[in-house]
């Protein structure tokens, strides 16, 4: 496939246009190729350096990232951004990046795709940001302890940066956004869930948290936002044929 092929794909099934008034990011292609058909695309969270060359080592055409390299600014051309930037262009590696959209989207969305692990029922849009709703609030199946929500959030045994357990003891909703959505913590209290579901919390959120009885998991920022790149590679391999991969450089954060 080309880029503007898929760049179409992409286009239809994330909807990158409907955040527009919300999005800092630049989504869409960011870097181009030469118009050289694209066999591989990489898909990993981050635009930088190592996910760079580790998806020229493995024959990619075009690697496709959560976290770009524009974010409703001018970038100058030097240091960092210029070695990353030589790289790919060096390597005719085209880079196409969704934010937003991919956090959002309500089947292979960083969101959704958490939810699905918890096999939440009843799904609402929940966490909404600058008027667009990014993520998921649901009721379980059944109760289920702290400790089991985690597990279920987090299959490959990989635990979260931090857990507030300052909610019942048996949960029965949940509120999800990943990433970096402290605040939207303020949003789940004010709903009375159980549990809050994000990447990142900090120090201010940490007395109106055990105050109003709610517990939240931080499964860290990263962690939770490769949820979304698997899922939306797994959807571009079945419709297309496409070969795809996915890079894993964590940042424990």
């Amino acid at each position: 496939m080309t880029t503007r092929e898929l760049d179409r794909w992409f286009q239809s099934v994330l909807n990158p246009g409907a955040f527009n008034a919300a999005d800092p990011s630049l989504n869409g292609i960011q870097i181009d190729n030469d118009g050289a058909d694209v066999t591989r695309v990489a898909f990993a969270v981050d635009a930088c350096l190592e996910t760079v060359e580790r998806a020229l080592e493995a024959g990619a055409g075009m690697l496709f990232v959560h976290h770009g390299l524009y974010w409703g600014k001018s970038v100058a051309v030097t240091g960092r951004h210029y070695r990353i930037l030589k790289r790919a262009l060096e390597g005719n590696l085209a880079l196409y990046a969704s934010h937003l959209p991919l956090d959002a989207h309500p089947e292979c969305g960083n969101n959704a795709g958490l939810a699905a692990r918890l096999s939440l029922e009843s799904l609402e849009p929940f966490g909404v940001w600058h008027g667009a709703a990014l993520g998921f609030r649901g009721i379980l199946p059944r109760p289920l302890s702290l400790d089991e929500v985690t597990a279920r959030l987090f299959p490959d045994g990989k635990k979260p940066l931090h857990v507030l357990p300052f909610g019942p003891r048996s949960i029965s909703t949940v509120g999800i956004v990943s990433g970096g959505a402290a605040d939207e913590v303020h949003e789940a209290i004010a709903l009375g869930l159980d549990c809050y579901v994000t990447g990142e919390i900090s120090h201010e959120q940490y007395h109106p948290v055990m105050e109003n009885r709610i517990s939240v998991i931080a499964g860290g920022h990263y962690q939770t936002e490769t949820v979304g790149p698997r899922l939306t590679a797994e959807r571009l391999a079945r419709e297309t044929g496409i070969d795809t991969i996915f890079i894993d450089v964590p940042t424990g954060l």
